[in-house]
Protein backbone atom coordinates (compact mmCIF):
# COMPACT_ATOMS: atom_id res chain seq x y z
CA UNK A 1 0.00 0.00 0.00
CA UNK A 2 2.77 2.21 0.60
CA UNK A 3 3.66 2.76 -3.00
CA UNK A 4 -0.10 3.78 -4.15
CA UNK A 5 0.12 5.93 -0.86
CA UNK A 6 3.16 7.75 -2.93
CA UNK A 7 1.45 7.84 -5.99
CA UNK A 8 -1.17 9.63 -4.92
CA UNK A 9 1.05 12.44 -3.53
CA UNK A 10 1.68 13.08 -7.14
CA UNK A 11 -1.68 12.94 -8.03
CA UNK A 12 -2.98 15.22 -5.33
CA UNK A 13 -0.30 17.92 -7.02
CA UNK A 14 -0.97 16.79 -10.24
CA UNK A 15 -5.04 17.33 -10.03
CA UNK A 16 -4.68 20.68 -8.43
CA UNK A 17 -2.70 21.95 -11.36
CA UNK A 18 -5.17 20.27 -13.97
CA UNK A 19 -8.46 21.78 -12.16
CA UNK A 20 -6.66 25.01 -12.41
CA UNK A 21 -8.62 25.93 -15.14
CA UNK A 22 -6.49 27.90 -18.70
CA UNK A 23 -4.87 31.39 -18.11
CA UNK A 24 -2.08 31.41 -20.92
CA UNK A 25 -2.99 32.22 -24.29
CA UNK A 26 -1.59 29.22 -25.32
CA UNK A 27 -4.33 27.36 -23.78
CA UNK A 28 -6.73 28.96 -26.13
CA UNK A 29 -8.10 25.17 -28.14
CA UNK A 30 -8.45 23.60 -24.63
CA UNK A 31 -11.32 23.26 -22.38
CA UNK A 32 -10.27 24.70 -19.26
CA UNK A 33 -13.48 22.38 -17.32
CA UNK A 34 -11.45 19.24 -18.16
CA UNK A 35 -8.17 17.80 -17.54
CA UNK A 36 -7.88 14.96 -20.57
CA UNK A 37 -6.02 12.68 -18.34
CA UNK A 38 -7.41 12.44 -15.32
CA UNK A 39 -7.74 8.97 -13.63
CA UNK A 40 -10.70 8.66 -11.89
CA UNK A 41 -9.93 5.42 -10.36
CA UNK A 42 -7.35 7.90 -8.17
CA UNK A 43 -9.80 10.18 -7.31
CA UNK A 44 -11.83 7.82 -5.59
CA UNK A 45 -8.83 6.61 -3.50
CA UNK A 46 -7.90 9.90 -2.63
CA UNK A 47 -10.97 10.35 -1.35
CA UNK A 48 -10.65 7.12 0.59
CA UNK A 49 -7.68 8.59 1.97
CA UNK A 50 -8.56 12.24 2.65
CA UNK A 51 -11.77 11.05 4.49
CA UNK A 52 -9.63 9.70 7.12
CA UNK A 53 -6.16 10.99 6.91
CA UNK A 54 -6.62 14.72 6.48
CA UNK A 55 -5.27 16.16 9.60
CA UNK A 56 -7.19 19.66 9.67
CA UNK A 57 -10.62 18.10 9.15
CA UNK A 58 -10.36 15.01 11.78
CA UNK A 59 -8.01 17.06 14.46
CA UNK A 60 -10.89 19.34 14.67
CA UNK A 61 -14.32 17.94 13.72
CA UNK A 62 -13.35 14.86 16.16
CA UNK A 63 -11.05 15.57 18.70
CA UNK A 64 -11.82 19.13 19.14
CA UNK A 65 -15.41 19.19 18.48
CA UNK A 66 -17.20 16.10 17.96
CA UNK A 67 -15.68 13.35 20.53
CA UNK A 68 -16.08 16.10 23.44
CA UNK A 69 -19.65 16.72 22.67
CA UNK A 70 -20.31 13.49 23.07
CA UNK A 71 -18.46 12.89 26.40
CA UNK A 72 -15.99 10.36 24.96
CA UNK A 73 -12.78 12.07 25.12
CA UNK A 74 -12.09 15.66 27.58
CA UNK A 75 -9.34 17.35 29.56
CA UNK A 76 -6.88 19.24 27.38
CA UNK A 77 -7.61 22.82 26.13
CA UNK A 78 -8.10 21.90 22.87
CA UNK A 79 -11.30 19.81 23.67
CA UNK A 80 -12.59 22.57 25.27
CA UNK A 81 -15.00 23.95 22.06
CA UNK A 82 -16.64 20.48 22.21
CA UNK A 83 -16.58 19.75 25.88
CA UNK A 84 -17.70 22.84 27.56
CA UNK A 85 -19.58 24.14 24.92
CA UNK A 86 -17.05 26.99 23.39
CA UNK A 87 -17.97 28.42 20.30
CA UNK A 88 -15.18 28.49 17.66
CA UNK A 89 -16.65 29.66 14.03
CA UNK A 90 -13.25 28.53 12.17
CA UNK A 91 -13.31 25.07 13.87
CA UNK A 92 -17.48 24.62 12.82
CA UNK A 93 -16.32 26.26 9.55
CA UNK A 94 -13.03 23.63 8.63
CA UNK A 95 -14.91 20.70 7.86
CA UNK A 96 -16.87 22.56 4.70
CA UNK A 97 -13.81 24.74 3.75
CA UNK A 98 -11.44 21.80 3.43
CA UNK A 99 -14.05 18.62 2.04
CA UNK A 100 -15.73 21.23 -1.00
CA UNK A 101 -12.82 22.10 -2.72
CA UNK A 102 -11.14 19.23 -2.49
CA UNK A 103 -13.23 15.78 -1.77
CA UNK A 104 -16.71 17.34 -3.18
CA UNK A 105 -14.73 18.31 -6.41
CA UNK A 106 -12.68 15.10 -7.00
CA UNK A 107 -15.78 12.83 -6.24
CA UNK A 108 -18.16 14.38 -8.34
CA UNK A 109 -15.73 14.96 -10.96
CA UNK A 110 -14.75 10.87 -11.04
CA UNK A 111 -18.58 10.18 -11.00
CA UNK A 112 -19.13 12.47 -13.92
CA UNK A 113 -16.34 10.90 -15.87
CA UNK A 114 -17.27 7.75 -15.37
CA UNK A 115 -20.77 7.80 -16.06
CA UNK A 116 -22.01 6.32 -18.83
CA UNK A 117 -18.48 4.02 -19.55
CA UNK A 118 -19.21 0.66 -19.56
CA UNK A 119 -15.69 0.07 -19.23
CA UNK A 120 -15.60 1.47 -15.95
CA UNK A 121 -19.41 0.61 -14.81
CA UNK A 122 -17.61 -0.58 -11.27
CA UNK A 123 -15.89 2.28 -10.80
CA UNK A 124 -18.69 4.26 -11.48
CA UNK A 125 -20.62 2.82 -8.83
CA UNK A 126 -17.94 2.62 -6.64
CA UNK A 127 -17.31 6.50 -6.99
CA UNK A 128 -20.95 7.40 -6.25
CA UNK A 129 -21.12 5.36 -3.25
CA UNK A 130 -18.04 7.48 -1.74
CA UNK A 131 -20.01 10.54 -3.08
CA UNK A 132 -22.69 9.69 -0.63
CA UNK A 133 -20.29 8.86 2.18
CA UNK A 134 -18.75 12.24 1.51
CA UNK A 135 -21.63 14.20 1.47
CA UNK A 136 -23.45 12.79 4.05
CA UNK A 137 -20.93 13.75 6.45
CA UNK A 138 -21.35 17.33 5.53
CA UNK A 139 -25.17 17.01 5.62
CA UNK A 140 -25.41 15.38 9.24
CA UNK A 141 -23.13 18.19 10.57
CA UNK A 142 -24.73 21.02 8.94
CA UNK A 143 -28.24 20.46 7.64
CA UNK A 144 -29.12 21.76 4.14
CA UNK A 145 -26.39 22.08 1.83
CA UNK A 146 -24.82 22.48 -1.74
CA UNK A 147 -25.76 18.97 -3.34
CA UNK A 148 -27.11 18.64 -7.01
CA UNK A 149 -25.07 21.65 -7.58
CA UNK A 150 -21.72 21.01 -5.86
CA UNK A 151 -18.41 20.27 -7.80
CA UNK A 152 -19.95 21.75 -11.04
CA UNK A 153 -17.91 24.89 -11.35
CA UNK A 154 -15.46 23.15 -13.61
CA UNK A 155 -18.04 21.48 -15.55
CA UNK A 156 -20.43 23.42 -15.44
CA UNK A 157 -19.91 26.59 -14.56
CA UNK A 158 -21.88 26.69 -11.58
CA UNK A 159 -19.85 29.25 -9.31
CA UNK A 160 -22.91 30.08 -6.64
CA UNK A 161 -24.65 26.55 -6.30
CA UNK A 162 -28.25 26.28 -4.63
CA UNK A 163 -28.60 24.48 -1.33
CA UNK A 164 -30.25 21.47 -1.53
CA UNK A 165 -33.00 20.63 1.56
CA UNK A 166 -31.65 17.31 3.82
CA UNK A 167 -35.00 15.64 2.61
CA UNK A 168 -34.16 15.87 -0.90
CA UNK A 169 -30.33 15.11 -0.30
CA UNK A 170 -31.25 11.74 1.93
CA UNK A 171 -33.86 10.86 -0.82
CA UNK A 172 -31.37 10.87 -2.83
CA UNK A 173 -28.96 9.13 -1.10
CA UNK A 174 -31.17 5.92 -1.26
CA UNK A 175 -31.39 6.11 -4.58
CA UNK A 176 -27.76 6.22 -5.17
CA UNK A 177 -26.85 3.84 -2.88
CA UNK A 178 -29.69 1.17 -4.32
CA UNK A 179 -28.63 2.13 -7.93
CA UNK A 180 -24.91 1.96 -7.04
CA UNK A 181 -25.28 -1.76 -5.17
CA UNK A 182 -27.05 -3.45 -8.03
CA UNK A 183 -24.84 -1.59 -10.58
CA UNK A 184 -21.73 -3.38 -9.11
CA UNK A 185 -21.11 -6.85 -11.02
CA UNK A 186 -17.58 -8.94 -10.12
CA UNK A 187 -17.48 -10.08 -13.85
CA UNK A 188 -17.11 -6.53 -14.83
CA UNK A 189 -14.11 -3.58 -14.82
CA UNK A 190 -11.70 -4.76 -11.80
CA UNK A 191 -10.67 -1.86 -9.13
CA UNK A 192 -7.15 -1.16 -9.07
CA UNK A 193 -6.61 1.43 -6.57
CA UNK A 194 -8.92 0.85 -3.09
CA UNK A 195 -7.94 1.93 -0.33
CA UNK A 196 -10.12 0.31 1.81
CA UNK A 197 -9.47 -3.30 3.43
CA UNK A 198 -11.46 -5.06 0.37
CA UNK A 199 -8.73 -4.20 -1.99
CA UNK A 200 -11.79 -4.03 -4.66
CA UNK A 201 -13.38 -6.95 -3.48
CA UNK A 202 -16.99 -6.25 -5.44
CA UNK A 203 -18.57 -8.13 -3.08
CA UNK A 204 -17.55 -6.13 0.10
CA UNK A 205 -18.25 -2.88 -1.70
CA UNK A 206 -22.30 -3.93 -2.35
CA UNK A 207 -22.14 -4.64 1.76
CA UNK A 208 -20.23 -1.49 2.50
CA UNK A 209 -23.28 0.31 -0.17
CA UNK A 210 -26.21 -1.57 1.76
CA UNK A 211 -24.69 -0.91 5.27
CA UNK A 212 -24.74 3.02 4.58
CA UNK A 213 -27.78 2.44 3.30
CA UNK A 214 -28.47 0.69 6.58
CA UNK A 215 -27.33 3.79 8.78
CA UNK A 216 -28.84 6.63 6.67
CA UNK A 217 -31.89 5.11 6.54
CA UNK A 218 -32.12 4.85 10.39
CA UNK A 219 -31.46 8.01 10.75
CA UNK A 220 -34.99 9.03 9.53
CA UNK A 221 -36.58 7.27 13.11
CA UNK A 222 -37.69 10.45 14.45
CA UNK A 223 -38.46 12.88 11.45
CA UNK A 224 -40.07 9.87 9.28
CA UNK A 225 -39.98 6.67 10.84
CA UNK A 226 -42.24 5.19 7.60
CA UNK A 227 -39.47 5.86 5.20
CA UNK A 228 -36.73 4.77 8.01
CA UNK A 229 -38.51 1.37 7.80
CA UNK A 230 -38.72 1.06 4.60
CA UNK A 231 -35.43 2.12 3.58
CA UNK A 232 -33.97 -0.22 6.18
CA UNK A 233 -35.73 -3.06 4.63
CA UNK A 234 -34.53 -2.44 1.50
CA UNK A 235 -30.51 -2.23 2.78
CA UNK A 236 -30.80 -5.21 4.52
CA UNK A 237 -32.66 -7.24 1.64
CA UNK A 238 -29.95 -6.31 -0.51
CA UNK A 239 -27.27 -7.86 1.68
CA UNK A 240 -25.45 -6.30 4.70
CA UNK A 241 -22.23 -6.97 6.74
CA UNK A 242 -22.42 -10.22 8.30
CA UNK A 243 -19.14 -10.25 9.87
CA UNK A 244 -16.17 -8.16 10.71
CA UNK A 245 -14.76 -9.48 8.16
CA UNK A 246 -16.88 -7.19 6.07
CA UNK A 247 -15.48 -3.81 8.22
CA UNK A 248 -15.35 -1.12 6.12
CA UNK A 249 -11.65 -0.07 7.24
CA UNK A 250 -8.63 1.94 5.90
CA UNK A 251 -5.28 0.58 7.27
CA UNK A 252 -3.03 3.47 7.66
CA UNK A 253 0.75 4.04 7.18
CA UNK A 254 2.60 4.36 10.78
CA UNK A 255 3.49 7.89 9.67
CA UNK A 256 2.35 11.07 11.93
CA UNK A 257 0.54 13.17 9.51
CA UNK A 258 1.07 16.94 8.96
CA UNK A 259 -1.17 19.10 6.99
CA UNK A 260 0.10 17.81 3.88
CA UNK A 261 1.14 14.29 4.44
CA UNK A 262 -2.40 12.05 4.64
CA UNK A 263 -0.54 8.70 5.19
CA UNK A 264 -1.25 8.12 9.13
CA UNK A 265 -4.71 7.62 10.51
CA UNK A 266 -5.19 11.53 11.22
CA UNK A 267 -7.79 11.11 14.36
CA UNK A 268 -4.72 9.36 16.14
CA UNK A 269 -1.91 11.49 14.95
CA UNK A 270 -4.55 14.19 16.74
CA UNK A 271 -4.92 12.34 19.70
CA UNK A 272 -1.21 11.45 20.12
CA UNK A 273 0.57 14.80 18.84
CA UNK A 274 -0.76 16.65 21.98
CA UNK A 275 2.33 17.62 24.91
CA UNK A 276 -0.65 16.73 26.89
CA UNK A 277 -2.77 13.49 25.82
CA UNK A 278 -6.71 13.73 25.97
CA UNK A 279 -8.20 12.02 28.45
CA UNK A 280 -10.72 9.51 28.69
CA UNK A 281 -14.12 11.02 29.57
CA UNK A 282 -15.86 9.63 33.07
CA UNK A 283 -19.49 9.70 31.51
CA UNK A 284 -17.02 6.86 28.68
CA UNK A 285 -15.54 4.81 31.79
CA UNK A 286 -18.60 4.69 33.76
CA UNK A 287 -20.23 3.11 31.09
CA UNK A 288 -17.82 0.43 30.74
CA UNK A 289 -17.68 0.08 34.53
CA UNK A 290 -21.17 -0.45 34.79
CA UNK A 291 -21.90 -3.58 32.75
CA UNK A 292 -18.04 -5.24 33.38
CA UNK A 293 -16.93 -4.36 29.87
CA UNK A 294 -13.81 -6.61 29.39
CA UNK A 295 -12.60 -4.01 27.32
CA UNK A 296 -12.10 -1.58 30.20
CA UNK A 297 -8.43 -3.19 31.25
CA UNK A 298 -7.44 -3.01 27.88
CA UNK A 299 -8.75 0.38 26.43
CA UNK A 300 -8.57 2.56 29.50
CA UNK A 301 -5.11 2.81 30.70
CA UNK A 302 -2.68 5.47 32.73
CA UNK A 303 1.07 6.08 31.62
CA UNK A 304 4.07 7.85 33.09
CA UNK A 305 3.92 11.24 31.56
CA UNK A 306 7.29 12.36 31.51
CA UNK A 307 8.33 11.15 28.01
CA UNK A 308 6.76 13.06 25.14
CA UNK A 309 6.68 11.20 22.23
CA UNK A 310 3.31 8.73 23.74
CA UNK A 311 4.76 5.19 22.76
CA UNK A 312 7.87 5.24 24.73
CA UNK A 313 5.56 5.84 28.28
CA UNK A 314 5.73 3.47 30.78
CA UNK A 315 2.17 2.14 31.66
CA UNK A 316 1.61 2.15 35.25
CA UNK A 317 -2.03 1.16 35.34
CA UNK A 318 -2.12 -1.24 37.84
CA UNK A 319 -0.12 0.68 40.71
CA UNK A 320 -2.17 3.44 40.25
CA UNK A 321 -5.65 1.60 40.06
CA UNK A 322 -4.61 -0.14 43.06
CA UNK A 323 -4.22 2.71 44.99
CA UNK A 324 -7.54 5.06 43.66
CA UNK A 325 -9.05 3.06 41.14
CA UNK A 326 -9.26 4.13 37.15
CA UNK A 327 -10.94 7.75 36.88
CA UNK A 328 -10.80 10.01 33.72
CA UNK A 329 -11.92 13.63 33.53
CA UNK A 330 -15.52 14.74 34.57
CA UNK A 331 -17.54 16.33 31.56
CA UNK A 332 -17.18 19.81 32.69
CA UNK A 333 -13.51 19.89 34.02
CA UNK A 334 -9.91 20.06 32.86
CA UNK A 335 -7.54 17.56 33.61
CA UNK A 336 -6.36 20.01 36.33
CA UNK A 337 -9.34 20.53 37.97
CA UNK A 338 -10.62 18.25 40.37
CA UNK A 339 -6.73 17.86 41.19
CA UNK A 340 -5.82 14.45 42.55
CA UNK A 341 -2.64 14.55 45.14
CA UNK A 342 0.35 12.76 44.32
CA UNK A 343 1.69 9.33 45.86
CA UNK A 344 4.30 7.44 45.36
CA UNK A 345 4.43 3.81 43.74
CA UNK A 346 7.06 1.25 42.61
CA UNK A 347 7.52 0.57 38.73
CA UNK A 348 9.53 -2.58 38.10
CA UNK A 349 12.91 -2.24 36.46
CA UNK A 350 12.41 1.57 37.03
CA UNK A 351 11.99 1.85 41.35
CA UNK A 352 10.36 4.69 43.05
CA UNK A 353 8.13 7.35 41.37
CA UNK A 354 5.81 9.69 42.19
CA UNK A 355 2.07 9.84 40.33
CA UNK A 356 0.72 13.44 39.65
CA UNK A 357 -2.43 14.79 39.15
CA UNK A 358 -2.56 14.25 35.08
CA UNK A 359 -0.90 10.67 35.23
CA UNK A 360 -3.97 9.58 37.48
CA UNK A 361 -6.49 10.68 35.19
CA UNK A 362 -6.78 7.44 32.29
CA UNK A 363 -6.48 7.83 28.86
CA UNK A 364 -7.03 5.67 25.85
CA UNK A 365 -4.46 2.85 25.41
CA UNK A 366 -1.53 3.32 23.32
CA UNK A 367 -3.06 0.59 20.82
CA UNK A 368 -6.06 2.57 19.89
CA UNK A 369 -3.92 5.77 18.73
CA UNK A 370 -0.83 4.44 16.89
CA UNK A 371 -0.06 6.29 13.47
CA UNK A 372 -1.05 3.21 12.23
CA UNK A 373 -4.26 2.56 13.74
CA UNK A 374 -7.35 1.08 11.74
CA UNK A 375 -9.85 3.82 10.38
CA UNK A 376 -13.17 1.94 10.86
CA UNK A 377 -15.83 3.42 8.55
CA UNK A 378 -18.45 0.84 9.03
CA UNK A 379 -18.22 -1.96 11.54
CA UNK A 380 -20.32 -5.42 11.42
CA UNK A 381 -20.72 -4.40 15.21
CA UNK A 382 -22.75 -1.09 14.06
CA UNK A 383 -24.71 -3.19 11.61
CA UNK A 384 -25.79 -5.46 14.18
CA UNK A 385 -26.51 -2.78 16.61
CA UNK A 386 -28.84 -0.87 14.47
CA UNK A 387 -30.77 -4.35 13.37
CA UNK A 388 -31.63 -4.95 16.84
CA UNK A 389 -32.89 -1.51 16.91
CA UNK A 390 -35.18 -1.40 13.79
CA UNK A 391 -36.08 -5.22 15.24
CA UNK A 392 -37.53 -3.44 18.35
CA UNK A 393 -39.12 -0.50 16.70
CA UNK A 394 -40.88 -2.44 13.95
CA UNK A 395 -41.04 -5.77 15.17
CA UNK A 396 -39.79 -7.20 11.57
CA UNK A 397 -37.61 -9.95 10.80
CA UNK A 398 -34.27 -8.57 10.45
CA UNK A 399 -32.15 -12.01 10.64
CA UNK A 400 -32.96 -12.47 14.41
CA UNK A 401 -34.48 -11.68 17.29
CA UNK A 402 -33.37 -8.43 19.24
CA UNK A 403 -31.47 -9.84 21.73
CA UNK A 404 -29.68 -12.23 19.11
CA UNK A 405 -28.43 -9.14 17.19
CA UNK A 406 -27.52 -7.40 20.05
CA UNK A 407 -25.09 -10.12 21.50
CA UNK A 408 -23.73 -10.38 18.01
CA UNK A 409 -23.41 -6.29 18.14
CA UNK A 410 -21.58 -6.85 21.84
CA UNK A 411 -19.08 -9.82 20.27
CA UNK A 412 -18.47 -8.03 16.98
CA UNK A 413 -17.75 -4.59 19.16
CA UNK A 414 -14.75 -6.72 21.39
CA UNK A 415 -13.70 -8.87 18.70
CA UNK A 416 -12.67 -5.78 16.32
CA UNK A 417 -9.83 -4.70 18.84
CA UNK A 418 -7.75 -7.04 17.53
CA UNK A 419 -7.72 -5.44 14.11
CA UNK A 420 -5.44 -2.76 15.93
CA UNK A 421 -1.80 -3.31 15.97
CA UNK A 422 -1.36 -4.29 19.28
CA UNK A 423 -4.34 -4.97 19.89
CA UNK A 424 -5.85 -7.60 22.48
CA UNK A 425 -7.78 -10.49 21.11
CA UNK A 426 -10.68 -11.01 24.13
CA UNK A 427 -11.46 -14.86 25.36
CA UNK A 428 -14.24 -16.44 24.40
CA UNK A 429 -15.29 -16.49 28.31
CA UNK A 430 -14.61 -12.83 28.65
CA UNK A 431 -17.27 -11.59 25.67
CA UNK A 432 -19.71 -14.46 26.70
CA UNK A 433 -19.94 -13.44 30.51
CA UNK A 434 -20.75 -9.75 28.84
CA UNK A 435 -23.65 -11.06 27.22
CA UNK A 436 -24.78 -13.03 30.26
CA UNK A 437 -23.98 -10.37 32.07
CA UNK A 438 -26.27 -7.55 30.42
CA UNK A 439 -29.52 -9.01 29.29
CA UNK A 440 -31.20 -6.36 27.69
CA UNK A 441 -34.03 -4.88 30.03
CA UNK A 442 -37.70 -4.63 29.33
CA UNK A 443 -38.50 -1.11 27.99
CA UNK A 444 -34.61 -0.06 27.73
CA UNK A 445 -33.82 -2.00 25.24
CA UNK A 446 -33.33 1.00 22.67
CA UNK A 447 -31.05 2.54 25.38
CA UNK A 448 -28.73 -0.01 25.98
CA UNK A 449 -28.02 -1.16 21.97
CA UNK A 450 -27.51 2.75 21.13
CA UNK A 451 -25.43 3.19 24.34
CA UNK A 452 -23.37 0.10 22.83
CA UNK A 453 -23.43 2.01 19.74
CA UNK A 454 -21.91 5.18 20.84
CA UNK A 455 -18.74 2.48 22.91
CA UNK A 456 -18.67 1.15 19.43
CA UNK A 457 -18.40 4.69 17.35
CA UNK A 458 -15.53 5.00 20.06
CA UNK A 459 -12.87 7.51 17.56
CA UNK A 460 -15.55 7.87 14.57
CA UNK A 461 -16.58 11.50 16.36
CA UNK A 462 -18.75 12.60 13.62
CA UNK A 463 -21.02 9.48 13.60
CA UNK A 464 -21.22 9.21 17.46
CA UNK A 465 -22.23 12.94 17.26
CA UNK A 466 -24.76 11.70 14.65
CA UNK A 467 -26.39 8.67 16.38
CA UNK A 468 -26.79 10.93 20.19
CA UNK A 469 -28.57 13.28 18.18
CA UNK A 470 -30.91 10.99 16.66
CA UNK A 471 -31.67 8.64 19.25
CA UNK A 472 -31.01 10.80 22.84
CA UNK A 473 -28.72 7.78 23.75
CA UNK A 474 -26.51 7.82 25.93
CA UNK A 475 -27.99 9.82 27.77
CA UNK A 476 -25.66 12.94 28.01
CA UNK A 477 -26.22 15.53 31.49
CA UNK A 478 -24.89 18.76 29.32
CA UNK A 479 -21.87 20.35 30.36
CA UNK A 480 -22.68 23.59 30.75
CA UNK A 481 -19.47 25.37 32.83
CA UNK A 482 -18.73 29.65 32.88
CA UNK A 483 -16.75 29.13 30.06
CA UNK A 484 -19.32 27.95 27.77
CA UNK A 485 -20.97 30.00 25.26
CA UNK A 486 -24.42 28.62 24.91
CA UNK A 487 -26.64 27.27 27.82
CA UNK A 488 -27.84 24.69 24.83
CA UNK A 489 -25.86 21.55 24.00
CA UNK A 490 -24.52 22.31 19.92
CA UNK A 491 -26.32 20.08 17.36
CA UNK A 492 -24.89 21.11 14.53
CA UNK A 493 -22.14 23.03 12.88
CA UNK A 494 -22.82 27.04 11.72
CA UNK A 495 -21.93 28.02 8.12
CA UNK A 496 -18.77 29.06 7.00
CA UNK A 497 -18.86 33.42 6.82
CA UNK A 498 -17.43 32.55 3.04
CA UNK A 499 -21.06 31.04 2.37
CA UNK A 500 -22.87 33.91 3.95
CA UNK A 501 -20.30 36.40 1.37
CA UNK A 502 -19.88 34.81 -1.61
CA UNK A 503 -23.57 32.59 -1.53
CA UNK A 504 -25.76 34.87 0.55
CA UNK A 505 -28.55 34.28 -1.91
CA UNK A 506 -28.64 30.60 -1.75
CA UNK A 507 -27.91 30.21 1.75
CA UNK A 508 -30.52 32.22 2.99
CA UNK A 509 -33.35 29.15 2.25
CA UNK A 510 -31.04 26.79 4.50
CA UNK A 511 -31.18 29.32 7.16
CA UNK A 512 -35.00 29.78 6.95
CA UNK A 513 -34.81 26.04 7.34
CA UNK A 514 -33.49 26.75 10.40
CA UNK A 515 -36.06 29.26 12.18
CA UNK A 516 -33.89 32.04 10.91
CA UNK A 517 -30.80 31.82 12.45
CA UNK A 518 -27.43 30.14 11.70
CA UNK A 519 -26.24 28.91 15.14
CA UNK A 520 -24.58 25.75 16.09
CA UNK A 521 -27.73 25.03 18.99
CA UNK A 522 -30.44 24.88 15.79
CA UNK A 523 -31.70 20.97 15.02
CA UNK A 524 -30.88 19.56 11.12
CA UNK A 525 -34.12 18.03 9.59
CA UNK A 526 -33.70 14.59 10.57
CA UNK A 527 -33.32 15.61 14.32
CA UNK A 528 -36.28 16.30 15.40
CA UNK A 529 -36.96 16.97 18.58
Amino acid sequence: MSNLYKRLFIFLTASAAMLSGCNKITDINTDPTKSTNMDPGKQVSLVQLRFSGELTVNERTSIILTMPLVQQIGGIWANRYGQMYIESKQYLYDLWETTYPNDVLNIVDAVNRTTGDAKQSNLNAIARIMKVYTFARLTDLYGDIPYSEAGKAFSKGVVRPKYDSQKDIYNDFFKELTEASAQLNASKDPITYDLFSYNGNIQEWKKFANSLHLRLAMRLVKIDPELAKKEAQAAYSAGVFTSNSDIAMIVHEDVQNTYEDIRGNSVSVAMNQQEVLPRANNTFIDALKATNDPRLKYMIRCYQDNVYKPFNRTDITDQVKAQVGITGVNRGSYIWDDWANSFSIDIPSVGPYTVSNNEQKAQFANFLIRNNAPFMHITYAEVEFLLAEATQRWGLNFGGTVSQHFAKGLTAACQQLSYFPGGPTLTGSEINDFITGNPLQPGKELEMVNTQLWIALLFNGPEAFANWRRTGFPKLTPAITAESTTTTTPRRFEYPLSEHEQNATNIQSAITALGGDDDWTKRVWWDKE
